[in-house]
């Protein structure tokens, strides 16, 4: 019934993606809409089309063979031999399971490679964005890799631990594990992961730095640090974010925001992020997290009992038609859970996506207020027609996969406000 089950929502996920990515080209034209007048020119208008297109297309060969890989794996047993490998040099829960899934990330790291260079280097580069060198690109899945081994192997080991020290409430403990990196990963993210990859840079003193202190100071936001990082190290394209809590937070801004931009635009920009704190979206949204992952552990320890029938059952789906019969293991058993979890992920996806395109108009609407509506959005139509952003999708397309509400919808709203 499970191996039946995981066909089915693999064929439907990739329908469901299929059926949105044709609704969303069928908004597709070279010419200019009327509502997208003074925002896009028609040449520029025109390159963003094609981007979306060639976007789509590399999306549909992409997803297509990642379908056609795992039905393969499912079907012939792929996953059932792998664990039959691994077997044969430990039977130990905890290297079994460092083992199947090193091979396992290994093997799709490996095939995935030819589609990140071209995404990278030839349609990134296609259309202007790529600033990636060969050099950085290799250093990059390195140090990944290395991050995989280390948190990932660290994390899971754990968790394995203690499924076999306390058994079928394994997950009360795992979700505070869990949750207590989260939290730690969201404070310390921009001084232990960020500078493996980019240089952060204190904001120089200056205009800009004083207009954002400023606001800051006005609004009742302590902020003192406020860093610059290398994005144009590998793309053109411009972001800021806010990351941290409490004495740790950060306001980190793009080297090419700060190109792109005046100083009213990026500080509408920060002004949108200190919203989101001030409106309390990094907590509730590391809340929301938190209890999904309770809610995916306590579903999750239903599955995988130990000795019982359904945790067999679970562990054999993914044996295909090989004829191996797969012993019941944690790591068979979070592999074949984690594709059969996948629509109840997805449904928390879209509550969680709704929850956000909220959050956004809610922070546009403290930034208008608080500062300037129409700084911020000149700074959105610039952010958009930089990143060459497809301003007219369908609806559907947003209403499933999009965390943030389009470009139009954000400027009527903030409209309002000025």
């Amino acid at each position: 019934m499970f191996f039946y089950t995981i066909l089915l929502i693999l064929v439907l996920d990739y329908g469901l993606e299929r059926l949105l990515a044709y609704l969303n080209s069928t908004y597709w034209s070279d010419q200019l809409p009327k509502e997208l007048e003074g925002i896009y020119d028609q040449e520029k208008y025109k390159r963003s089309q094609q981007y979306e297109k060639s976007k789509q297309k590399f999306a549909f060969v992409l997803s297509t063979l990642t379908l056609l890989a795992m039905l393969f794996m499912l079907v012939a047993g792929g996953f059932a031999w792998m664990d039959a490998f691994v077997r044969q040099y430990t039977h130990h829960p905890i290297p079994m399971a460092l083992f199947f899934f090193g091979i396992l990330g290994f093997v799709s790291s490996l095939l995935s490679l030819p589609f990140d260079v071209y995404h990278v280097f030839v349609l990134e580069e296609k259309f202007g964005f790529n600033r990636t060198t060969a050099k950085t690109f290799i250093l990059d899945r390195l140090k990944g890799l290395l991050l995989s081994i280390i948190i990932g192997g660290g994390l899971l080991s754990l968790i394995i631990l203690i499924y076999e020290s306390t058994g079928n409430y394994f997950w009360m403990i795992a979700w505070g594990v869990i949750s207590f990196f989260m939290i730690f990963i969201s404070m310390f993210y921009s001084n232990l992961i960020v500078p493996l990859f980019n240089k952060q840079m204190p904001l120089d003193q200056g205009p800009l730095r004083e207009a954002i202190e400023h606001f800051a100071l006005k609004v009742g936001f302590k902020l003192k640090n406020i860093y610059i990082i290398d994005g144009s190290k590998r793309s053109k394209k411009a972001n800021a974010y806010f990351t941290g809590l409490g004495m740790k937070k950060r306001i980190v801004l793009y080297d090419t925001l700060i190109q792109d931009h005046t100083n009213e635009e990026l500080v509408a920009v920060l002004a949108h992020e200190i919203g989101h704190y001030k409106k309390k979206h990094t907590l509730m949204g590391i809340v929301l997290s938190t209890l999904q992952t309770g809610i995916m552990l306590f579903i999750l320890s239903l599955f995988i009992r130990k000795d019982s029938a359904i945790a067999q059952s679970l562990c054999q789906a993914v044996s295909g038609f090989s004829g191996y019969e797969i012993k019941q293991s944690f790591h068979v058993g979070i592999l074949a859970f984690g594709l059969l979890y996948s629509p109840l992920s997805f449904i928390l996806g879209l509550i969680l996506n709704l929850i956000s395109r909220r959050h956004e108009y809610a922070a546009d609407r403290f930034a208008g207020i608080e500062f300037d509506p129409v700084a911020l959005m000149d700074a959105l139509k610039k952010l958009s027609v930089n990143n060459l952003s497809n301003l007219h999708p369908h609806p559907a397309y947003v209403f499933f996969y999009y965390s943030h509400p389009t470009l139009l919808q954000r400027l009527h709203a903030l409209e309002k406000v000025a």
